[in-house]
Protein backbone atom coordinates (compact mmCIF):
# COMPACT_ATOMS: atom_id res chain seq x y z
CA UNK A 1 0.00 0.00 0.00
CA UNK A 2 1.08 3.59 -0.34
CA UNK A 3 -0.10 4.62 3.09
CA UNK A 4 2.25 5.11 6.50
CA UNK A 5 2.75 6.99 9.43
CA UNK A 6 -0.38 7.80 11.78
CA UNK A 7 -3.16 9.99 12.49
CA UNK A 8 -4.68 11.58 15.38
CA UNK A 9 -8.32 11.08 16.56
CA UNK A 10 -10.08 13.96 18.09
CA UNK A 11 -13.18 14.45 20.17
CA UNK A 12 -15.52 17.43 21.25
CA UNK A 13 -15.50 18.11 24.88
CA UNK A 14 -17.44 20.64 27.07
CA UNK A 15 -14.26 21.38 28.54
CA UNK A 16 -10.99 20.02 26.97
CA UNK A 17 -9.71 18.02 23.86
CA UNK A 18 -8.33 14.44 23.90
CA UNK A 19 -6.57 12.94 21.13
CA UNK A 20 -5.15 9.55 20.82
CA UNK A 21 -2.71 8.14 18.07
CA UNK A 22 -4.20 5.10 16.06
CA UNK A 23 -1.81 4.70 13.66
CA UNK A 24 -4.34 3.79 10.99
CA UNK A 25 -1.95 4.76 8.10
CA UNK A 26 -2.44 7.35 5.06
CA UNK A 27 -5.40 9.11 6.29
CA UNK A 28 -5.18 12.22 8.53
CA UNK A 29 -8.98 12.43 9.47
CA UNK A 30 -10.31 13.66 12.72
CA UNK A 31 -13.35 12.75 14.00
CA UNK A 32 -15.77 14.70 15.93
CA UNK A 33 -18.92 12.50 17.71
CA UNK A 34 -22.03 14.67 17.63
CA UNK A 35 -24.10 12.08 19.24
CA UNK A 36 -23.10 10.65 22.05
CA UNK A 37 -26.85 8.61 23.44
CA UNK A 38 -30.15 8.53 23.03
CA UNK A 39 -32.76 9.52 25.52
CA UNK A 40 -36.19 7.70 25.37
CA UNK A 41 -39.38 9.34 26.00
CA UNK A 42 -39.73 8.24 29.48
CA UNK A 43 -36.30 8.97 30.15
CA UNK A 44 -36.75 12.61 28.72
CA UNK A 45 -40.12 13.52 30.83
CA UNK A 46 -37.71 11.96 34.04
CA UNK A 47 -35.13 14.31 33.13
CA UNK A 48 -37.50 17.39 31.95
CA UNK A 49 -35.67 17.67 28.70
CA UNK A 50 -33.47 16.22 26.11
CA UNK A 51 -29.79 17.21 25.81
CA UNK A 52 -28.05 18.24 23.02
CA UNK A 53 -24.46 19.00 24.26
CA UNK A 54 -21.79 17.60 22.23
CA UNK A 55 -20.03 15.06 25.02
CA UNK A 56 -16.61 13.96 24.74
CA UNK A 57 -16.52 9.91 24.24
CA UNK A 58 -14.03 7.68 23.24
CA UNK A 59 -13.99 5.14 20.17
CA UNK A 60 -11.38 2.34 21.72
CA UNK A 61 -8.33 1.85 19.15
CA UNK A 62 -8.26 -1.71 19.17
CA UNK A 63 -12.60 -2.95 20.05
CA UNK A 64 -15.51 -2.49 18.08
CA UNK A 65 -17.65 -1.00 21.09
CA UNK A 66 -18.07 2.17 22.83
CA UNK A 67 -15.78 2.83 26.26
CA UNK A 68 -17.78 4.21 28.71
CA UNK A 69 -21.16 1.70 29.05
CA UNK A 70 -23.98 3.50 30.50
CA UNK A 71 -23.29 6.82 28.72
CA UNK A 72 -22.72 5.99 25.69
CA UNK A 73 -24.80 2.96 23.40
CA UNK A 74 -22.82 -0.46 23.46
CA UNK A 75 -23.49 -1.55 19.95
CA UNK A 76 -20.59 -3.95 19.53
CA UNK A 77 -24.18 -6.69 20.25
CA UNK A 78 -25.86 -5.12 16.49
CA UNK A 79 -25.20 -8.10 14.23
CA UNK A 80 -26.35 -7.82 10.44
CA UNK A 81 -25.75 -10.72 8.58
CA UNK A 82 -23.08 -10.80 5.97
CA UNK A 83 -22.61 -12.69 1.92
CA UNK A 84 -20.57 -15.17 3.52
CA UNK A 85 -22.59 -15.47 6.90
CA UNK A 86 -24.08 -19.08 6.16
CA UNK A 87 -27.73 -18.06 7.30
CA UNK A 88 -29.61 -15.69 5.18
CA UNK A 89 -31.16 -12.21 7.69
CA UNK A 90 -34.69 -13.24 9.22
CA UNK A 91 -37.62 -12.56 7.33
CA UNK A 92 -38.83 -9.19 7.31
CA UNK A 93 -35.02 -7.82 8.23
CA UNK A 94 -33.37 -5.25 6.21
CA UNK A 95 -29.65 -6.63 4.26
CA UNK A 96 -28.06 -3.66 7.00
CA UNK A 97 -30.27 -4.63 9.83
CA UNK A 98 -28.12 -3.76 13.26
CA UNK A 99 -25.38 -2.38 11.39
CA UNK A 100 -23.56 0.60 10.93
CA UNK A 101 -24.22 2.46 7.53
CA UNK A 102 -21.67 4.66 6.11
CA UNK A 103 -23.90 7.12 4.17
CA UNK A 104 -21.68 9.61 0.94
CA UNK A 105 -21.72 8.99 -2.45
CA UNK A 106 -19.12 6.24 -2.92
CA UNK A 107 -17.90 6.12 -6.17
CA UNK A 108 -13.52 6.04 -6.26
CA UNK A 109 -13.97 4.18 -3.12
CA UNK A 110 -10.67 6.74 -2.06
CA UNK A 111 -9.40 6.73 1.43
CA UNK A 112 -11.92 9.19 2.64
CA UNK A 113 -14.59 6.62 2.03
CA UNK A 114 -12.60 4.23 3.77
CA UNK A 115 -12.35 6.12 6.80
CA UNK A 116 -15.54 6.37 7.31
CA UNK A 117 -15.79 2.41 7.04
CA UNK A 118 -13.20 2.52 9.27
CA UNK A 119 -14.65 4.31 12.27
CA UNK A 120 -17.92 2.55 11.34
CA UNK A 121 -16.71 -0.65 12.20
CA UNK A 122 -15.37 0.35 15.50
CA UNK A 123 -19.20 0.65 16.69
CA UNK A 124 -20.28 -2.25 14.84
CA UNK A 125 -20.65 -4.30 11.69
CA UNK A 126 -19.75 -1.70 8.67
CA UNK A 127 -21.98 -1.05 5.60
CA UNK A 128 -21.70 1.54 3.13
CA UNK A 129 -25.12 2.96 1.89
CA UNK A 130 -24.88 3.79 -1.59
CA UNK A 131 -27.26 4.96 -4.27
CA UNK A 132 -27.25 3.68 -7.86
CA UNK A 133 -29.13 5.75 -10.87
CA UNK A 134 -28.19 9.23 -10.05
CA UNK A 135 -27.45 10.07 -13.17
CA UNK A 136 -30.54 8.41 -14.85
CA UNK A 137 -32.88 10.71 -12.28
CA UNK A 138 -31.10 14.15 -13.18
CA UNK A 139 -30.21 13.46 -16.84
CA UNK A 140 -26.17 13.62 -16.32
CA UNK A 141 -24.31 12.22 -19.11
CA UNK A 142 -23.38 8.71 -19.04
CA UNK A 143 -19.51 8.54 -17.42
CA UNK A 144 -17.20 5.75 -16.49
CA UNK A 145 -17.35 4.79 -12.87
CA UNK A 146 -13.82 4.92 -11.00
CA UNK A 147 -13.93 1.56 -9.87
CA UNK A 148 -15.65 -0.89 -11.93
CA UNK A 149 -18.59 -2.78 -10.52
CA UNK A 150 -17.51 -6.22 -10.72
CA UNK A 151 -14.16 -4.92 -8.71
CA UNK A 152 -16.02 -3.08 -6.09
CA UNK A 153 -16.26 -6.29 -3.71
CA UNK A 154 -12.56 -6.88 -4.07
CA UNK A 155 -11.49 -3.27 -2.74
CA UNK A 156 -13.74 -3.31 0.19
CA UNK A 157 -12.30 -6.93 0.85
CA UNK A 158 -8.75 -5.18 1.08
CA UNK A 159 -10.37 -3.02 3.48
CA UNK A 160 -10.62 -5.74 6.28
CA UNK A 161 -7.12 -5.56 7.85
CA UNK A 162 -8.60 -1.70 8.58
CA UNK A 163 -11.61 -2.75 9.50
CA UNK A 164 -10.97 -4.97 12.44
CA UNK A 165 -10.81 -8.28 9.71
CA UNK A 166 -14.45 -7.44 8.66
CA UNK A 167 -14.57 -6.18 5.01
CA UNK A 168 -17.74 -4.00 4.53
CA UNK A 169 -20.50 -5.12 2.31
CA UNK A 170 -21.86 -2.33 0.55
CA UNK A 171 -25.87 -2.06 0.64
CA UNK A 172 -27.53 -0.25 -3.23
CA UNK A 173 -30.61 1.65 -3.00
CA UNK A 174 -32.25 3.10 -5.91
CA UNK A 175 -31.80 6.89 -5.80
CA UNK A 176 -35.26 7.31 -7.44
CA UNK A 177 -36.88 5.57 -4.22
CA UNK A 178 -35.20 8.07 -1.63
CA UNK A 179 -35.33 11.02 -4.10
CA UNK A 180 -38.37 13.14 -2.98
CA UNK A 181 -38.06 11.96 0.85
CA UNK A 182 -37.23 15.03 3.37
CA UNK A 183 -34.56 14.81 5.79
CA UNK A 184 -36.54 13.12 8.30
CA UNK A 185 -38.35 10.55 6.11
CA UNK A 186 -34.93 9.28 5.34
CA UNK A 187 -33.73 9.21 8.15
CA UNK A 188 -37.50 7.25 9.13
CA UNK A 189 -36.66 4.98 6.44
CA UNK A 190 -33.33 4.36 8.21
CA UNK A 191 -34.33 3.35 11.58
CA UNK A 192 -37.98 1.52 11.01
CA UNK A 193 -37.03 0.17 7.20
CA UNK A 194 -33.70 -0.42 6.99
CA UNK A 195 -33.24 -0.87 11.11
CA UNK A 196 -29.62 0.18 11.54
CA UNK A 197 -28.29 1.03 14.86
CA UNK A 198 -26.14 3.54 13.68
CA UNK A 199 -24.83 6.28 10.74
CA UNK A 200 -21.37 7.65 10.28
CA UNK A 201 -21.06 10.26 7.34
CA UNK A 202 -18.83 13.39 6.75
CA UNK A 203 -18.79 16.70 7.71
CA UNK A 204 -20.06 18.01 4.56
CA UNK A 205 -22.75 15.22 4.10
CA UNK A 206 -25.73 16.55 2.79
CA UNK A 207 -29.17 14.58 2.60
CA UNK A 208 -32.71 14.95 1.85
CA UNK A 209 -34.68 15.92 -0.96
CA UNK A 210 -32.68 18.78 -2.79
CA UNK A 211 -30.02 18.32 -0.32
CA UNK A 212 -31.57 20.13 2.42
CA UNK A 213 -30.14 18.38 5.79
CA UNK A 214 -26.69 18.58 6.64
CA UNK A 215 -24.76 17.08 9.29
CA UNK A 216 -26.13 18.51 12.47
CA UNK A 217 -29.97 18.32 11.47
CA UNK A 218 -28.67 14.18 10.62
CA UNK A 219 -27.64 14.00 14.29
CA UNK A 220 -30.44 15.44 15.60
CA UNK A 221 -32.91 13.24 13.61
CA UNK A 222 -31.32 10.20 14.38
CA UNK A 223 -31.27 11.10 17.90
CA UNK A 224 -34.96 11.56 17.66
CA UNK A 225 -35.21 8.14 16.13
CA UNK A 226 -32.61 6.31 18.44
CA UNK A 227 -29.72 6.27 15.58
CA UNK A 228 -26.44 6.73 16.71
CA UNK A 229 -25.04 9.32 14.49
CA UNK A 230 -21.11 10.21 14.08
CA UNK A 231 -19.65 12.79 12.12
CA UNK A 232 -15.92 12.57 11.02
CA UNK A 233 -14.17 15.53 9.90
CA UNK A 234 -13.43 15.56 6.21
CA UNK A 235 -9.55 13.61 5.24
CA UNK A 236 -7.45 16.22 3.81
CA UNK A 237 -5.65 16.06 0.38
CA UNK A 238 -2.27 16.69 1.79
CA UNK A 239 -0.54 17.00 -1.51
CA UNK A 240 -3.17 20.20 -2.65
CA UNK A 241 -2.35 23.45 -1.30
CA UNK A 242 -5.26 26.09 -1.15
CA UNK A 243 -4.23 27.34 -4.43
CA UNK A 244 -4.59 24.26 -6.00
CA UNK A 245 -7.97 23.50 -5.12
CA UNK A 246 -11.29 23.46 -7.89
CA UNK A 247 -12.87 27.81 -7.80
CA UNK A 248 -16.08 26.14 -9.13
CA UNK A 249 -16.71 23.91 -6.60
CA UNK A 250 -18.22 25.10 -3.55
CA UNK A 251 -17.73 21.77 -1.67
CA UNK A 252 -14.09 21.70 -2.50
CA UNK A 253 -12.02 22.76 0.67
CA UNK A 254 -8.81 20.43 -0.29
CA UNK A 255 -10.34 17.42 1.27
CA UNK A 256 -9.81 13.75 -0.89
CA UNK A 257 -12.40 13.41 -3.33
CA UNK A 258 -14.02 11.43 -6.23
CA UNK A 259 -13.47 14.50 -8.40
CA UNK A 260 -9.91 14.82 -6.91
CA UNK A 261 -9.07 11.17 -8.39
CA UNK A 262 -10.42 11.77 -12.01
CA UNK A 263 -8.13 15.14 -11.99
CA UNK A 264 -6.09 13.21 -11.38
CA UNK A 265 -6.41 9.87 -13.56
CA UNK A 266 -7.48 12.52 -16.19
CA UNK A 267 -3.52 14.13 -16.06
CA UNK A 268 -1.73 10.76 -16.04
CA UNK A 269 -0.67 11.01 -12.43
CA UNK A 270 -0.80 7.81 -10.98
CA UNK A 271 1.50 7.87 -8.02
CA UNK A 272 -1.16 11.06 -6.79
CA UNK A 273 -4.24 8.74 -7.90
CA UNK A 274 -2.76 6.04 -6.03
CA UNK A 275 -2.53 8.24 -2.78
CA UNK A 276 -5.92 9.46 -3.00
CA UNK A 277 -7.39 5.94 -3.54
CA UNK A 278 -4.85 4.41 -0.81
CA UNK A 279 -3.99 1.27 -3.66
CA UNK A 280 -3.17 1.27 -6.93
CA UNK A 281 -5.71 2.26 -9.78
CA UNK A 282 -7.13 -1.07 -11.65
CA UNK A 283 -8.60 -0.89 -14.89
CA UNK A 284 -10.40 -3.97 -15.66
CA UNK A 285 -10.81 -5.13 -19.66
CA UNK A 286 -12.55 -7.28 -21.24
CA UNK A 287 -10.70 -9.02 -23.90
CA UNK A 288 -11.47 -10.88 -27.00
CA UNK A 289 -9.17 -13.22 -28.68
CA UNK A 290 -9.31 -11.24 -32.17
CA UNK A 291 -8.07 -8.07 -29.67
CA UNK A 292 -4.67 -9.43 -30.00
CA UNK A 293 -2.99 -8.36 -33.15
CA UNK A 294 0.85 -10.02 -31.82
CA UNK A 295 1.34 -12.70 -29.11
CA UNK A 296 2.43 -9.99 -26.74
CA UNK A 297 0.38 -7.22 -27.52
CA UNK A 298 -3.92 -6.84 -26.70
CA UNK A 299 -5.23 -3.80 -28.13
CA UNK A 300 -8.58 -3.10 -26.55
CA UNK A 301 -11.13 -0.71 -27.83
CA UNK A 302 -12.65 1.67 -25.30
CA UNK A 303 -15.67 0.57 -25.49
CA UNK A 304 -14.74 -2.67 -24.18
CA UNK A 305 -12.77 -1.18 -20.84
CA UNK A 306 -14.96 -1.23 -17.66
CA UNK A 307 -13.69 2.06 -15.77
CA UNK A 308 -12.21 4.91 -16.04
CA UNK A 309 -8.84 4.72 -17.71
CA UNK A 310 -6.09 7.27 -17.25
CA UNK A 311 -5.03 9.92 -19.37
CA UNK A 312 -3.57 9.42 -23.16
CA UNK A 313 0.14 8.45 -22.82
CA UNK A 314 2.62 5.47 -21.67
CA UNK A 315 2.57 4.20 -18.55
CA UNK A 316 5.10 1.95 -17.37
CA UNK A 317 5.51 -0.24 -14.80
CA UNK A 318 2.02 -1.49 -15.02
CA UNK A 319 0.97 -5.28 -14.47
CA UNK A 320 -1.16 -6.96 -16.45
CA UNK A 321 -3.10 -9.70 -13.56
CA UNK A 322 -4.65 -12.43 -15.50
CA UNK A 323 -7.78 -13.92 -12.88
CA UNK A 324 -5.74 -15.54 -10.04
CA UNK A 325 -3.03 -17.19 -12.18
CA UNK A 326 -0.04 -14.06 -12.78
CA UNK A 327 0.67 -11.07 -12.54
CA UNK A 328 2.75 -10.11 -15.87
CA UNK A 329 4.92 -6.67 -16.13
CA UNK A 330 3.89 -4.43 -18.71
CA UNK A 331 3.88 -1.73 -20.81
CA UNK A 332 0.27 0.66 -21.00
CA UNK A 333 -0.45 3.00 -24.09
CA UNK A 334 -4.03 5.27 -23.81
CA UNK A 335 -4.65 6.70 -26.82
CA UNK A 336 -7.76 8.56 -28.05
CA UNK A 337 -9.90 4.74 -29.03
CA UNK A 338 -7.89 1.88 -27.66
CA UNK A 339 -5.67 0.82 -24.62
CA UNK A 340 -2.82 -0.81 -25.47
CA UNK A 341 -1.13 -3.83 -23.56
CA UNK A 342 2.49 -5.09 -24.32
CA UNK A 343 4.77 -7.07 -22.22
CA UNK A 344 7.75 -9.49 -23.21
CA UNK A 345 7.31 -12.37 -20.72
CA UNK A 346 4.62 -14.02 -22.12
CA UNK A 347 2.99 -15.39 -24.90
CA UNK A 348 -0.43 -13.87 -24.43
CA UNK A 349 -2.31 -16.15 -27.10
CA UNK A 350 -1.77 -19.26 -24.46
CA UNK A 351 -4.55 -17.58 -22.36
CA UNK A 352 -7.34 -19.61 -22.48
CA UNK A 353 -9.66 -18.29 -24.95
CA UNK A 354 -12.10 -20.45 -24.81
CA UNK A 355 -14.70 -17.98 -23.85
CA UNK A 356 -15.94 -15.36 -26.15
CA UNK A 357 -14.04 -12.67 -23.69
CA UNK A 358 -11.90 -12.85 -20.83
CA UNK A 359 -11.80 -10.32 -18.11
CA UNK A 360 -8.54 -9.05 -17.13
CA UNK A 361 -7.17 -6.37 -15.28
CA UNK A 362 -4.32 -3.55 -15.03
CA UNK A 363 -2.64 -2.03 -12.12
CA UNK A 364 -0.87 1.16 -12.38
CA UNK A 365 2.39 1.31 -10.86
Amino acid sequence: MFCGGSRVLQHLSDHHHTSIGLGLGFCGAKIVQLSSFFLRPSQAMANGHFSHKLHQRMISSSGSHCRTPGEFPILHNCFSQREDDPELPAEGLSPVSGGIVALGKFDALHIGHRELTIQASRIGTPYLLSFVGMAEVFGWEPRAPIVAKCDRKRVLTSWASYCGNIAPVEYEIEFSSVRQLTPRQFVEKLSKELKVCGVVAGENYRFGYKASGDASELVRLCEEYGITAYIIKSVMDKNQDSGKRDPGDSKDRGQVSSTRVRQALAAGDMRYVSELLGRAHRLILQVRSQDMPSERRISVPRSSILNLPPGNGIYEACLLLVGDESSIPCTVVVDTSYIHVETEEIRLCNLDWSQEFRLLSVEFG
